[in-house]
């Protein structure tokens, strides 16, 4: 069973280490997610500490994590505010690939921004990673648009939230 809750001051370590491994399993696999300096642990320490991360767990281990936003000038500067929430930083560690955690995560995500009177659950990912967009285009997520951020390509896709 996967249960999800928020992370506290106490599993910021387990937020990184889950992140991490996360980063060099894609590294290994060819494929870069994340810059080093955003998974310092001083980052996620801060984010875990503003309330923004939320962990999976299944049978009470740490399986999986996801950043909840209600606002993101970086990748969506140009959708309404408070129209929308946010996911990022979706990560699984390995030994629960497959066993459904992502989807738990996402179906969390829309029912926390339904909960919150928002219309849209919004994401972004590597324009480049077309298994993980079939990933989120089979959860029922849109393609939206592609925008360039920084160095990163990223498709941008909603899911509508039901009123």
């Amino acid at each position: 069973m996967t249960t999800i809750r928020q992370a506290t001051g106490l599993d910021s370590g387990t937020v990184a280490d889950i992140l991490s491994e996360a980063a060099r399993w894609l590294d290994q696999s060819g494929i870069s997610m994340w810059r080093a300096d955003e998974l310092l642990p001083a980052n996620v320490t801060a984010d875990v500490d503003a309330g923004l991360f939320f962990i999976a767990e299944c049978n009470g281990a740490a399986a999986g994590v996801v950043k909840f936003q209600l606002t993101d000038m970086l990748f969506w500067p140009d959708v309404l505010q408070g129209q929308s929430a946010f996911v990022h930083r979706l990560a699984v560690k390995r030994q629960f690939a497959g066993g459904g955690v992502s989807s738990a995560l996402l179906r969390w995500a829309v029912e926390r921004a339904r909960s919150l009177g928002r219309a849209y659950l919004r994401l972004d990912c590597e324009a480049s990673r077309p298994r993980l967009r079939a990933i989120y285009e089979k959860f029922g997520f849109v393609h939206h648009s592609d925008r360039q951020v920084d160095p990163y390509l990223v498709s941008r896709y909603e899911y509508r939230v039901a009123q």
